[in-house]
């Protein structure tokens, strides 16, 4: 249960101030059909991480060594710094509002995520605990976590939120797992 609630906590905590929470801003602000953008988000980050975590699940069984070790220790110490940089604002492409809140919701977090921190966050988090199931269950609970509460109470939310606690915290995370590998391997 420790990649479940790892990933979890990982995720919810990573995702905060990302440009998937503005994306889920934005969508709310043109659609108001939270119910469709949440299913949306759901449905891409399941089949987003779930693609994500069988590739970090299947890296895992062919690389191993303390050199893989050593490589994804400082993996996440990078992933610590990366945390820490503000996203920006992604504009909504016109052409995909004509299928919907629930169909633009899917395709554009597909989009999103693709390279994002959390599917960065995801492969390594398989790799490390060498579980499909509850890694993708774990970091798309993660994302719901940090994004239903901006597409239900949207800019309300937002406002009362320091998101630079988030980043740092998010940022201690990671380096408390690099951090971790690396005693791992010293001890």
């Amino acid at each position: 249960m420790d990649a479940f609630f790892l990933s979890t906590l990982a995720v919810t905590i990573a995702e905060m101030g990302d440009k998937t929470q503005l994306l889920s801003l934005l969508l709310v602000a043109k659609f108001r059909r939270p119910w469709a953008i949440t299913f949306g988000v759901t449905l891409a980050t399941l089949l987003n991480h779930g693609l994500t975590a069988a590739l970090g699940d299947w890296l895992a069984d062919y690389l191993s060594g303390d050199i893989f070790q050593w490589l994804l220790s400082l993996s996440f110490l990078a992933m610590a710094a990366w945390v820490l940089v503000p996203d920006s604002d992604d504009n909504l492409n016109g052409r995909l509002v004509k299928y919907g809140a629930f169909v633009t919701t899917l395709v554009l977090f597909s989009l999103a995520e693709i390279g994002d921190k959390t599917q960065v966050a995801t492969l390594m988090l398989a790799v490390k605990f060498e579980s499909l199931v509850l890694v993708t269950l774990g970091t798309t609970l993660g994302m719901l976590l940090a994004n239903v509460p901006v597409i239900f109470a949207g800019e309300w939310v937002l406002k009362r939120i320091n998101m630079n606690v988030f980043r740092i915290a998010a940022a201690v995370l990671f380096a408390g797992f690099g951090l971790w590998g690396i005693a791992d391997l010293l001890i």
